[in-house]
């Protein structure tokens, strides 16, 4: 689950090479590079892999937090893959899928982009990012496929109306809701963004990939940045009430 970067080598699973359409996550919600968003290089390597055991389409989905196109941050981190579909959620047609919980944490029902139940797998790209102490990793990655339309607050966009239920209780009801099959959280250096402006922080020379089902590769980020994580507690509290 844990590799040191330098012997890294993306396998896909079996599953891949029968897989129709494939989707991949990144972080990409800001024109700031690796370590901040999900790296090109990194993307070009699971990609490439992909095709070399699968001739699924591939797409890349990303949502821009301030409801503008997303197409200009692809351009600036230097998304450009051969023969990968490039789609942006505010593009997307979405369907409301109901939160399989018998108890949901904040959450009964979410706003998702149909592309992303179409596809036969899902991976979640994300860097290895803390803001504020909170983390970034495989799974708080999703929350930018949510529509901004449909959660924003205000003009300024972003997803106000679920950060006012508790982020880290939504966080754990869209782990639950979407079930991605597979989270990667390229910890080759670790990124400590500052609270007035995420995009700006302190690099550290971490040298891991970690990659596996998204919780358990989130429980092995937060050991590695030696942090706790209130969304993934509520996430082993619904995996028990799940009987999982």
């Amino acid at each position: 689950m844990i590799y040191k970067a330098s012997e890294f080598v993306f396998v896909p699973p079996p599953v891949i090479s029968r897989a129709r359409r494939v989707l991949i996550k990144p972080n990409a919600i800001s024109p700031a590079p690796y370590p901040f968003s999900t790296s090109r290089e990194t993307l070009g390597h699971i990609i490439e892999s992909i095709k070399k055991v699968s001739d699924a389409d591939i797409i890349i989905l990303e949502g821009n937090p301030s409801g503008e196109s997303v197409y200009p941050i692809y351009q600036a981190l230097g998304y450009d893959f051969p023969r990968v579909l490039m789609l942006d959620v505010r593009d997307c047609i979405w369907v409301e899928v109901e939160n399989p919980l018998p108890h949901p944490f904040v959450v009964t029902t979410f706003w998702v982009p149909n592309v992303v139940l179409s596809s036969d797998y899902l991976i979640s790209v994300a860097p290895f990012r803390l803001v504020g102490g909170s983390p970034c990793f495989s799974i708080p990655n999703l929350l930018s496929l949510l529509p901004v339309s449909k959660y924003k607050t205000s003009s300024a966009g972003g997803w106000g109306s679920l950060y006012q239920l508790g982020i880290e209780q939504v966080i754990a009801d869209l782990y639950f809701t979407l079930p991605f099959d597979l989270g990667i959280v390229d910890a080759r250096q670790k990124f400590v963004g500052r609270s007035d402006d995420p995009t700006q922080g302190e690099v550290e020379e971490c040298g891991r990939i970690i990659i596996g089902e998204p919780y358990e590769v989130d429980v092995e980020a937060a050991k590695v940045a030696g942090i706790q994580s209130t969304y993934l507690e509520l996430i082993k509290i619904g995996k028990a009430e799940l009987g999982e």
